[in-house]
């Protein structure tokens, strides 16, 4: 396991580094626990997993009862940043910081291709 968590660390650190409008990531457990993260150190990764979670959650039941279809992502926009979730194969979640001007297209495609290769080496 330890050479995943080291594997998925440096997946989230290129991540940084192909997109500079991406700020940090973590990687969750849909249960809301940390699974590794590239956050800033000020950052509580207990705290980020379990509303990643709980969020992710409540996404997936709304989107079921007003009959959207499958969840593709989640978008929060606050004043300073943005913060998406996105789920990473069937037993891991995303979270990706960006910044209000990031070029979410190419974001989204980042986040997909990363989302993959976790699931690959979660699932």
């Amino acid at each position: 396991m330890s050479e995943n968590i080291a594997e998925l660390t440096d997946i989230l650190r290129n991540l940084e580094a192909v997109n500079s409008d991406i700020q940090g990531s973590a990687i969750v457990s849909v249960q809301g626990l940390p699974i590794c993260s590239a956050l800033s150190g000020e950052v509580n990764d207990g705290i980020v997993s379990a509303m990643s979670a709980a969020i992710l959650s409540v996404s997936e039941r709304a989107v079921q009862e007003l009959a959207r279809g499958d969840l593709k992502r989640i978008l929060i926009e606050g004043l300073d940043g943005l913060i998406i979730l996105s789920r990473a194969g069937e037993n891991a979640i995303l979270c990706v910081l960006a910044s209000n001007d990031a070029s979410l297209g190419m974001v989204f495609l980042n986040i997909q291709s990363v989302s993959q290769k976790i699931a690959g080496l979660l699932d």
